[in-house]
């Protein structure tokens, strides 16, 4: 189940990121929900928030070692809990879909914008993000569970 949830979301990640760069690059903007929701093609050379810009090599090692630590705990210790394996692997796919961006073009792809007029701007990112924040989630209530 685990391999298969990797799989498609590099898949959706991997599509997504095409379609974001031969369809939203030429163009400055696409909106789908006016004042709050539209795509916007952009080059991130940083971490969440464009912290760490420019830093690509760091950010390829850092987020190697993660992904090689949570495929040898899902190995190592084979979890029962089915929502701790789903977080995991979601974060697995996610983490390596923006690998991919940052070994293949030096930068992640990122391209859904969320805003409220021009007053708030979300920065911009996109379906591997999505990926690791839900999977991020999910892990969190397993812990939080856990230790009730």
């Amino acid at each position: 189940m685990e391999i298969l949830i990797i799989i498609l979301g590099l898949i959706l990640d991997r599509i997504t990121k095409i379609w974001a760069s031969k369809s939203l690059k030429p163009i400055d903007e696409k909106v789908i929900i006016k004042d709050i929701f539209s795509f916007s093609y952009l080059e991130n050379r940083g971490a969440a928030f464009g912290i760490f810009q420019n830093r690509v090599m760091i950010l390829a090692v850092i987020t190697s070692i993660v992904i090689l630590a949570m495929v040898y705990y899902l190995i190592k210790f084979k979890p029962s809990s089915k929502v701790l394996r789903i977080s995991i692997a979601l974060i697995i796919s996610g983490a390596i879909g923006n690998l991919i961006d940052r070994f293949s073009y030096k930068f992640v792809v990122d391209f859904i914008l969320l805003h409220y007029k021009d007053v708030y701007y979300y920065p911009t990112f996109n379906i591997a993000d999505m990926l690791v924040v839900i999977g991020t989630i999910l892990l969190a209530i397993c812990i939080i569970k856990d230790e009730k």
